[in-house]
């Protein structure tokens, strides 16, 4: 039997690995000369590959009842996996990452795993249409092959430096598949304001919250990036993906979240350091605490010099500034900048129990390509990861 994986990234890999056997030819087709570039640069190269909290919360689809399935049934398949591999790893607050901290430990042991039991490799070959007879028909750039079972595992339209261009989706929509919109998840976000030029460069801790029509729809909290065009950083990274698949939504942004109370209690501290840090200026009392940035542009908005002092101010507006500064999103960078996407190949016409098509007898689908996209913090490759280890041990089968 002959399985033809379209795609040679974190999926397609372990797709490969787990399909070979003695009688079974598989054969990875990769657009790159070589496999796993997006892998190389998970994680700013340390590659946090999973993650000890995999619940459903952590993603995104349309169809979360499927994804559900394939978490709890199949999650603890994947570190098993590794080790058998030869990957030692670490568990740093619930990440995942190779003991090495570098990528490049993951992506030789799934290469030399490969190369060992045989799997083939066809570099720099692009897939340009896949026909269903009795056989599947792959026409690609440079010639045409035969397989009896074939898997996408082209990823999505993110980072296409690395290969990425969406052709995962017209491949599956030529086979009858339903296409999702997609939208660049974890990237930064481009914000409709004319104060960024005065926070460029900052880093700060805060929590971030969004809302649509005035209702609350998530929050995140962590290590905000400023920007001259927005902002940046995992929990702007977190939202992003609600931000770029809706209209007319808010954000406020909370420089203190340490301070646990409600908004008339931190009016009151505010006072109480006031009367405890004698003849301090406003500006002195918030560099106590806040970026020096960050102390001019609310002094700026509250229209107050460096020479005044908090009973100078209207301490709502103070307050609200600091724990409710606005920020209002217009949309975020491009695929070309985002680490994922949202939105694919609609999960509910794919068997959660093999990643089989519905559609179609023998074409499987993992990965990226799929409407599932999660969080930082390892789920999009520990996503990758758990389907590539379905699809593949159904393909070993006749």
């Amino acid at each position: 039997m002959r399985i033809v994986i379209i795609g040679g990234g974190a999926s397609g890999l372990v797709t490969a690995i787990k399909a070979k056997n003695k009688t079974n030819e598989v054969i990875v087709i990769e657009r790159n000369n070589k496999c796993g570039k997006k892998l190389l640069l998970t994680g700013n190269g340390r590659c946090n590959f999973w993650n000890s909290n995999m619940d459903i919360e952590n993603y995104n689809s349309n169809n979360l009842d499927v994804l559900k399935v394939i978490l709890d049934s199949k999650s603890k398949m994947v570190l098993p996996f590794f080790q058998e591999l030869g990957v030692i790893y670490k568990n740093v607050n619930g990440y995942y990452y190779p003991y090495s901290m570098q990528a490049t430990s993951i992506y030789n042991c799934l290469l030399t795993k490969c190369e060992n039991i045989g799997v083939k490799f066809k570099y720099n070959t692009y897939v340009k249409n896949i026909v269903k007879e009795k056989q599947f028909l792959i026409e690609t750039n440079t010639d045409s092959l035969w397989a009896d079972k074939v898997v996408i595992a082209t990823g999505s339209k993110a980072l296409s430096k690395t290969g990425s261009d969406g052709n995962g989706y017209e491949l599956a929509k030529n086979l009858g598949h339903t296409i999702t919109n997609i939208y660049p998840s974890l990237v930064q976000v481009i914000g409709g304001d004319n104060y960024y030029k005065d926070w460029q460069g900052v880093r700060c801790e805060v929590t971030l919250s969004l809302f649509k029509a005035g209702k609350l729809i998530a929050k995140e909290q962590g290590e905000l990036q400023c920007c001259d065009y927005g902002i940046s950083g995992i929990c702007t990274f977190q939202l992003s993906g609600l931000i770029a698949s809706n209209n007319n939504l808010f954000l406020t942004i909370n420089f203190v979240p340490w301070f646990k109370g409600d908004d008339k209690s931190f009016i009151n501290w505010l006072k109480i350091q006031n009367d405890k840090l004698k003849n301090y200026t406003l500006t002195q009392i918030l560099e106590g605490f806040l970026p020096y940035k960050i102390v001019n542009l609310i002094c700026k908005k509250l229209k107050v010099g460096k020479e005044g002092y908090l009973k100078d101010v209207n301490l709502v507006l103070l307050e609200k500034l600091l724990r409710h500064f606005p920020f209002t999103p217009i949309g975020v960078k491009s695929f070309d900048d985002a680490q994922v996407c949202r939105g694919g190949v609609l999960l509910k016409e794919v068997n959660p129990s093999n990643m089989m098509s519905k559609k179609v007898s023998n074409l499987y689908f993992t990965g990226e390509v799929l409407d599932v996209d999660g969080k930082c913090g390892g789920y999009n490759l520990g996503f990758a990861f758990m389907s590539g280890l379905i699809a593949g041990e159904d393909c070993k089968n006749d």
